[in-house]
């Protein structure tokens, strides 16, 4: 297996375009794993380490532009008041030191339905940015996973960065898993509600091919909720956008959890997540 260093963005779309097989490597968090076990064997390991052009983020327009090997360490605390689902959600991954090296990019490029940044994305509809010696394009997160561990990445295409509209409320990201931390979700739930648009969104993780929205939940939360009011969320409007919730999953049974349980765990995340979201509205004020 051969190892690919790169020192620029040119240099590495160069070397993808020669060897299409090759596996982008920032931290290594996923694919590090598969080859200690002996589960894949590219031809070739290409590290964007020193790519600098893949490691900063950029705010303009109400938008910010995260580069590919942003780590999550850095998401969490750069970016907690401005993506503070995404931030969320990059304390839930792995350990610390998984956190210091492992990346949205990568977790975008694994494209497997229990990515932990995949909800908060799906909730604000972030763009994916990928390139190649062909040019720059840029896919709807909502368009780029194909199915498990399948994304609409070309063979000689890299995610360069995603980008993700500034919160316009609060926001929330809840997971269930076999212990407290370090561990895959059984299913993920990603909420976020613009109070300015009075819009919800929403984004389901682990329970499905792909992560997925729950768009008839979005849509009853946005035309029930008193958006002007002070009054706590009635339990009522929590029940509903919960059933809804999980009447929008595509869950199996695995080794994880059973499609039951996680459609019933789904319901309750939902439940939490939007009332955690509604008293925090104050803060948005």
């Amino acid at each position: 297996m051969d190892f690919l260093r790169p020192a620029s963005l040119d240099e590495a779309l160069a070397m993808k375009e020669r060897t299409p097989g090759a596996v982008p490597i920032a931290g290594g968090t996923d694919i590090m794993v598969e080859l200690n076990f002996d589960k894949r064997r590219p031809p070739a390991l290409l590290d964007l380490g020193r790519v600098a052009e893949l490691g900063t983020w950029t705010e303009e327009n109400g938008h910010v532009r995260l580069g590919a090997t942003v780590p999550y360490t850095r998401i969490e605390t750069e970016l907690a008041d401005v993506l503070p689902g995404l931030a969320m959600a990059s304390r839930t991954v792995g350990s610390p030191q998984i956190r210091n090296r492992g990346t949205v990019g990568g977790n975008l490029g694994s494209a497997s339905p229990a990515g932990d940044a995949h909800p908060p994305l799906l909730t604000v509809a972030a763009t994916v940015e990928v390139a190649s010696t062909r040019g720059t394009r840029t896919v709807p997160i909502g368009e780029f996973f194909l199915g498990p561990k399948r994304s609409a990445l070309a063979e000689d295409e890299l995610i360069t960065a995603v980008t993700v509209p500034r919160a316009a409320g609060p926001q929330q990201f809840a997971k269930v898993g076999t212990r407290n931390a370090m561990v895959i979700a059984v299913c993920s739930f990603g909420l976020s509600l613009d109070l300015a648009a009075r819009r919800v969104g929403t984004g389901i993780g682990s329970a499905g091919p792909v992560p997925l929205r729950a768009e008839a939940a979005a849509d009853y939360a946005a035309e029930v909720l008193a958006w002007e009011s002070p009054e706590p969320l009635p339990k009522d409007v929590s029940r509903e956008f919960g059933e809804l919730v999980a009447a929008a999953a595509q869950p199996i049974d695995d080794v994880r959890g059973s499609a039951a349980y996680r459609r019933h765990a789904l319901a309750v995340l939902a439940r939490r997540t939007l009332s955690w979201a509604w008293q925090d509205r104050e803060r948005w004020t």
